[in-house]
């Protein structure tokens, strides 16, 4: 199944206590690269995230993880007054007050502000809860991300499959157009060959004639390379209709298919064939720039 490397999902969940919201965004890339920002909080998670997208969403791309949790409700956090602290610091303003003669205004409000007042005390760490917790959202972020990259992977493959059948059109066309340029040259060879031995007085070798001229015109006949590029047009429908990521398999089957097109173009001393040649090439740098986008 073709499935495109730039795709966006997001899913929401509420709690009575949280709201989880995971966002998944990706666009190409050769190899997997995925970044996972969450709160500090569930940072512990941050490797566990990282290998479930490989295992759930992705191979390839690069992935933006983006996970938000706002507390609905204070769990496993207390809050506690540093009494030694905030007494020598109300000490210290009471000391500041009198020495300068300054207005009297500290309050409640005024120690508040100097947040080393307080002690921060968090529960320990539950890997597994908050993972249970987490999973749900992440499944169906997963889930919408995963849509958008087969939709628009169908988009894609359909683009590559018309674009194979454009190439299999320009094949054909070559093909039939070097049986006669096959021909076509071992006669203006064999006409060549019979006007020089006649201008030179020689007496012509039928045998030897007919031999060379079939040598030199199997050297620009371009049966192999036309079979092997059938060839390779059934592998590269096996591939589209894989289960698998077909990306790179696609890639270096086009180099394989380069190569035939290169030979075929330097065998033929056609004008036509060098302009299906082109034709042929330029369909192949379409596809390879269209497989830069699928996994």
């Amino acid at each position: 199944m073709i499935k495109s490397m730039t795709a966006f999902g997001r899913a929401n969940m509420q709690t009575e206590t949280k709201e989880i919201t995971v966002e998944i965004k990706s666009v190409n890339n050769r190899y997997l690269d995925c970044n996972v920002r969450m709160p500090g909080r569930y940072r512990h998670l941050e490797e566990k995230v990282r290998a479930y997208i490989q295992k759930a969403a992705t191979s390839r791309g690069k992935v933006d993880v983006f996970i938000s949790v706002d507390q609905l409700v204070t769990e496993g956090v207390e809050i506690k007054l540093d009494t030694g602290y905030a007494e020598s610091y109300y000490k210290a303003l009471c000391e500041l007050r009198d020495h300068f003669g300054l207005r009297d205004d500290i309050s409640t409000m005024a120690l508040a502000r100097n947040h080393e007042v307080f002690t921060t005390i968090r529960a320990e760490e539950d890997t597994e809860k908050d993972w249970n917790e987490l999973l749900p959202v992440l499944d169906e972020a997963i889930s919408n991300y995963n849509d958008m990259r087969i939709k628009e992977g169908q988009r894609i493959a359909d683009d590559l499959m018309a674009k194979k059948e454009n190439l299999v059109l320009l094949a054909a066309k070559v093909a039939e157009r070097s049986e006669v340029g096959v021909e076509n040259y071992r006669n203006r060879l064999e006409a060549k060959l019979r006007a020089t031995l006649e201008a030179m007085s020689v007496e012509p070798d039928e045998q030897r004639i007919l031999t060379e001229c079939a040598i030199f015109a199997d050297k620009i006949a371009i049966d192999e390379e036309m079979v092997r590029l059938q060839s390779h047009f059934k592998a590269f429908d096996d591939i589209m209709n894989s289960k698998e990521p077909v990306g790179r398999k696609i890639d270096f089957l086009l180099q394989e298919m380069n190569r035939e097109v290169n030979t075929t173009g330097s065998k033929c001393n056609d004008s036509e064939i060098a302009h299906l040649v082109v034709d042929m090439k330029a369909e192949l740098e379409k596809i390879r720039e269209q497989i830069q986008n699928i996994e």
